[in-house]
């Protein structure tokens, strides 16, 4: 960890054939497996090995592995390597990039944390829309059992991290420098947070600075531990846009939060979305449905509210379509209007009147002066269930019993 970058791919490669102690003993003997040399020359990349050999015996002479675990575990953190209890195994799906291990500082079980999980990213410079918006989901997805993993940054990361602690459930920050190191300086209070409620991890050792490339590589690590990936605000160049495309890359669900089409902020979001990458989601509920288990996790249907006029059948609306808002018809224009016959127009002109949609006029039916524009239905018919199928046009059309006729 200390002889190369972190999400280095050739060293990566090397220790998932040989093991790390054979790596660590060919970098420091200047001399890699000729097995090995023969599969990276058919790379497409066709790495430099001979840079890179220098590169990593020069880092591991001014390593220190015992100061680095005892800096650690003084600061609280702990190692882990792939293939222990500890491991989230869901990372060996990043292949050649897999981290050789990780510093883990908190409470939590990291492994257990992250089998139902949720990466929340977006902007730093968010917008009071996306802050609120983000901690929204943390809340939301706290409550319903699912850890919100992401970057511990300003912003839609620090929104969804202080959300999820206020709903009490364990989260997971990512960081792109040492868990011993504070980045960004001002969420001290909020690290420390977390570290007594979920858990922080790096694949840096104690004391690495964060750098920018450090932060695009970090991504990954997001995208992978979660099942899923929700963008609540991001700009077109953005490092939210970075762990979508590793989290479309390993096969993850991947949703959006749309937001207003003037805000820059938003561009990358509707981007996604354009381009059918992501799904749209609004709520907390309706990223869980996108995730969570097929039938069990279906987020709640959004009822319209009805109105009475929906309660009348096809034929009675036609004849209320055809009567005036002002002066007024008589039952044989109005039947040439609604085209229908003269006896259904009658039963059906009836029928509204005594239900409250119409009234006499000098001149004949009109509509009621303060239905015009239709009254809302009470908060009761919210609850209500669809219109029943269009009857056929030769019956007499019902008319609800609840709505009050029209005043004299």
């Amino acid at each position: 960890m200390r002889a190369t970058d972190v999400g280095d791919p050739v060293m990566g490669r090397l220790v998932a054939a040989f093991g790390a102690p054979a790596a660590v003993e060919a970098i420091r003997n200047r001399a890699l497996p000729p097995e090995f040399i023969a599969r990276e020359a058919e790379q497409e990349s066709r790495p430099d090995l001979s840079s890179r050999l220098n590169a990593w015996y020069a880092r591991l002479a001014a390593a220190n592995p015992p100061a680095d675990l005892e800096a650690g575990e003084s600061s609280g953190a702990r190692l882990i390597i792939p293939d222990t209890p500890a491991w989230p195994t869901q990372l060996d799906q990043l292949g050649s990039s897999r981290p050789l291990g990780l510093w883990v500082h908190g409470s939590a079980d990291l492994r257990l944390a992250c089998l139902k999980s949720v990466a929340v990213v977006g902007a730093r410079a968010a917008t009071p829309y996306g802050s609120h918006i983000a901690a929204e989901f943390g809340v939301g997805l706290s409550e319903a059992g699912w850890t919100v993993v992401s970057g511990g940054a300003f912003g839609v990361d620090g929104a969804a991290h202080r959300g999820a602690l206020a709903a009490g459930s364990p989260t997971v920050v990512v960081l792109a420098c040492g868990v011993d190191v504070c980045y960004p300086r001002g969420h001290d209070t909020l690290f420390a947070a977390v570290r007594g409620q979920g858990v922080v991890i790096s694949e840096c050792p104690p004391g690495v600075h964060p750098t920018r490339a450090r932060f695009l590589i970090r991504n990954r690590l997001i995208a992978a531990l979660s099942r899923g990936t929700v963008v609540v605000e991001a700009a077109v160049r953005s490092g939210a846009l970075n762990t979508a495309t590793h989290a479309l890359s390993l096969n993850r669900h991947l949703g959006a939060v749309p937001g207003p089409v003037t805000s820059g902020m938003s561009a990358g979001c509707h981007k996604l979305l354009r381009e059918r990458k992501a799904v749209c989601v609004t709520s907390p509920e309706e990223m869980i449905e996108l995730v969570g288990v097929i039938g069990d996790d279906l987020a709640p249907q959004v009822r319209v509210s009805v109105l009475p006029r929906d309660r009348l059948n096809y034929v009675t609306k036609r004849v209320l379509d055809a009567i005036p808002a002002r002066g007024g018809a008589g039952p044989a224009s109005i039947a040439v209007a609604a085209g229908v016959g003269l006896d259904t127009t009658l039963s059906a002109l009836g029928g509204l009147a005594a239900a409250g949609y119409i009234e006499r006029s000098a001149n004949g039916w009109r509509l009621c002066r303060q239905t015009a524009s239709y009254r809302k239905a009470p908060d009761s018919a919210v609850l209500d269930p669809p219109p029943a199928p269009e009857p056929d046009p030769a019956e007499t059309p019902p008319f609800p019993d609840d709505v009050a006729p029209c005043p004299a």
